[in-house]
């Protein structure tokens, strides 16, 4: 700002602009949301409109020993009694709490993430053991023992997931400072909080090491046990293709036929726990029942592909390939359903989100003009204005309605909550809320009767309340009960615990007059060209409140919304691109097992172009099986999302059928069996007939 001591600098207060004179300059602070601003106690309890009032106290230890802090701490704390919170300042926990969503849906992400990763670290292994197998053999034959070859490929793997733990940390960090970066203009217009650079926690880089080591050491393990198993004699044999034999219907079939009935039982039950734990058995569901369907979906997907390639004869081929080995084709379709079920869930998650946001928005902060404070729903870094300031906007005319929120801080049933007060007649005609419980008309009509109070619904569910149950609040009165007469979500307060009650209980109890939001709807009738000048010359005494139109202001959260959401379609896409690896994998050991019979296939004719199709065409099977496998689990996932959305009180959503990540996926999925099948194509192509002949 430019200022020095001796300076004047203004200070919204609840009477309006007061001047101040800087006498000192302390350092800036470190967190987000905390730039205080020293005056004396006086005027501190002018500018909150608290006069002989204190809200806080803070006192420091003089010990550092736990065990006397601890007995420090219970003996205020009986002598407070339990109407005063005892315990550390949690700077802007509003702020931290509405970021806790996000938090639980990348963590989300991240789970399939690694259980992605884990399929394709085990697919590399794969790969590797059947390219040393005649390395093993002479390994074997010269005494090396079963033990050696498996610690040897541990060893090998440890070394590899080292580095890739490193580079991982390194890309994380760089990833977060882009992703800050890019948020940080967002937060601060909206929140007036600067962002800086990420921080890595020494426990979060301790588990990233652990996560990252454990799933690659766990991936290698049964490739490394099959390369230990493997006999000198089996392992120097000429290499060929080797078969699987098995029963369509096996105890993997089963099994997996069992965890998909399972999980639609779950979805069928519309309990959250059982529909939450059957998204993840519906998605171990089709891996294990994949190795099963693996023939009869490539013999859908290639007798399209044998119509389209008759003369070339390679969709036969290619089909012939996959039904060889339908584990490993299995193990490469569910990576690739990994990824893009990802896409397809999250499409899903994502469009049922904009639809709800945008209706709860439309209701929430749809009056004609709102006055918002810098920091909205971080409600205790604001600073709020005398009912003077609400009672001269009713005065303008042509302003029909004007509504108000103020706020106090207080705990329900030991829980902190963030407590509004509401006038119960103006609040319903400018704004509203999704009512889960009881009707919006007698709940309104009932805050003006009493001790009555209306709970968020993260707020019930937290604190395990219903319509028509009694809460405990604190307040600096003491203890009251409040009866619960509603419960309902807006658009502002949806992902913090909040109550609404009336602006004359928030008086009465917490002595709290300020009004910290202003909406207005103008009369019928009224010429908002004549009116919106007024409105905004007694909005400019007040410098804590933004004036805008609520049309510019839903406009507003909407581009927030998009620009965030464009920063998670990244993400995603980053997500689908490993699935490239499993099956680039795949296609290259089919490579080097089919070494002999390729040269075979050219030595009697077959053209290079022909022996690329086949690739090619072997690739856009299992990119077909992986896509369709994609599409079911990211329907069911998506489904589950949104069922979680809602059983957390949050958002009222319905379910949107994600056409356009439906799409997306299907295209990904065919250009990455495409990209997939380029490098190895190639290789076989131009493979040299003698030495193919002559491999072994």
């Amino acid at each position: 700002m430019g200022l020095k001591l001796g300076d004047e600098i203004p200070i919204p207060t609840a009477q309006g602009v007061v001047r101040f004179k800087i006498v000192g300059i302390r350092p800036a602070q470190a967190l987000p949301g905390n730039e205080p601003v020293y005056v004396n106690l006086p005027q501190a309890q002018k500018i909150f409109g608290l006069p002989n009032r204190i809200n806080t106290v803070e006192a420091n230890y003089t010990t550092t020993d736990a065990a006397q802090r601890a007995q420090i701490e219970r003996t205020i704390q009986n002598l407070l009694g339990p109407d005063y919170q005892f315990g550390g300042l949690g700077t802007s926990s509003e702020l931290f709490a509405s970021m806790q969503t996000a938090q639980t849906i990348f963590n989300v992400l991240g789970f399939l993430a690694l259980f992605m990763g884990g399929f394709i670290i085990f697919n590399t292994f794969r790969t590797i053991v059947a390219e040393r197998r005649r390395d093993i053999g002479m390994l074997r034959a010269v005494g090396a023992s079963r033990g050696a070859i498996m610690s040897l490929f541990l060893a090998e793997g440890l070394v590899q997931g080292i580095i890739g733990v490193t580079f991982g940390i390194a890309l994380g960090y760089l990833a977060g400072a882009g992703i800050t970066a890019l948020a940080s203009g967002a937060m601060e217009q909206f929140l007036h909080v600067k962002i800086g650079a990420p921080i890595v926690e020494p426990i979060l880089l301790i588990m990233t090491i652990g996560l990252g080591l454990g799933v690659t050491l766990a991936s290698g393990l049964l490739p490394a046990w099959n390369a230990s198993r493997v006999t000198p004699l089996e392992a120097l044999r000429p290499s060929q293709a080797d078969v699987e034999k098995g029963k369509t219907w096996s105890k993997k079939t089963i099994a997996g036929v069992t965890l998909l009935v399972m999980a639609v039982g779950g979805l069928l039950s519309q309990n959250i726990s059982l529909v939450a734990l059957g998204g993840f058995a519906f998605l171990c569901g089709l891996i294990l029942v994949a190795p099963a369907l693996v023939k009869p979906v490539a013999g859908l997907f290639g007798a399209l592909l044998t119509l389209l390639f008759a003369r070339q004869g390679t969709g036969d081929l290619a089909q012939g390939n996959l039904a060889r080995q339908p584990s490993r084709a299995a193990i490469t379709a569910s990576a690739t359903m990994i990824g893009l079920a990802i896409i397809v869930a999250a499409v899903g998650l994502i469009t049922s989100i904009t639809g709800g946001i945008n209706a709860v928005l439309a209701k929430s902060l749809g009056s004609d003009y709102l006055l918002v404070p810098p920091a909205v729903g971080v409600w205790s870094n604001d600073v709020g204005a005398s009912s003077t300031l609400a009672d001269r906007l009713r005065g303008v005319y042509g302003v029909g309605v004007v509504s108000t929120l103020r706020f106090a801080s207080t705990t329900i049933n030991t829980e902190a909550v963030n407590l509004l007060g509401v006038d119960p007649t103006a609040f319903p005609q400018v704004s509203g809320l999704n009512f889960i419980q009881g009707n919006p008309q007698t709940a309104f009509a009932q805050l003006a009767e009493g001790r009555t109070i209306i709970l968020n619904g993260i707020a019930a569910s937290q604190l395990k309340a219903n319509l028509g149950d009694t809460v405990k609040i604190s307040s600096p009165e003491g203890e009251q009960s409040y009866r619960v007469v509603g419960v309902g979500s807006d658009f502002i307060n949806t992902k913090i615990m909040t109550a609404y009650t009336s602006q004359q209980n928030l008086k009465r109890d917490f002595l709290k007059t300020e009004d910290i939001l202003f909406q207005i709807n103008l009369a019928p009738g009224a010429d908002a060209a004549q009116v919106e000048p007024r409105l905004k010359d007694i909005a400019a005494k007040y410098p804590q409140f933004k004036f805008i139109s609520g049309k510019a202001y839903i406009q507003e959260n909407q581009r927030l919304f998009n620009a965030s959401f464009s920063v998670f379609y990244i993400v995603l896409f980053a997500f689908a691109l490993p699935s490239l690896i499993a099956m680039l994998n795949t296609l290259a050991i089919g490579v080097i097992e089919r070494t002999r019979e390729i040269g075979m296939l050219r030595a009697i004719g077959a053209t290079r172009k022909q022996v690329r199709r086949t690739i090619m065409t072997e690739a856009l099977l299992l990119a077909a099986l992986g896509t369709a496998f994609g599409l079911l689990g990211g329907l069911y996932l998506g489904y589950v999302m949104v069922l979680g959305m809602n059983a957390s009180g949050m958002y009222p959503l319905t379910y949107s059928f994600p056409l356009a990540g439906i799409l997306i996926a299907l295209a990904l999925g065919l250009i990455f069996g495409v990209i997939a099948a380029l490098f190895p194509a190639r290789q076989a192509a131009n493979m040299n007939i003698i030495r193919a002949l002559r491999y072994e």
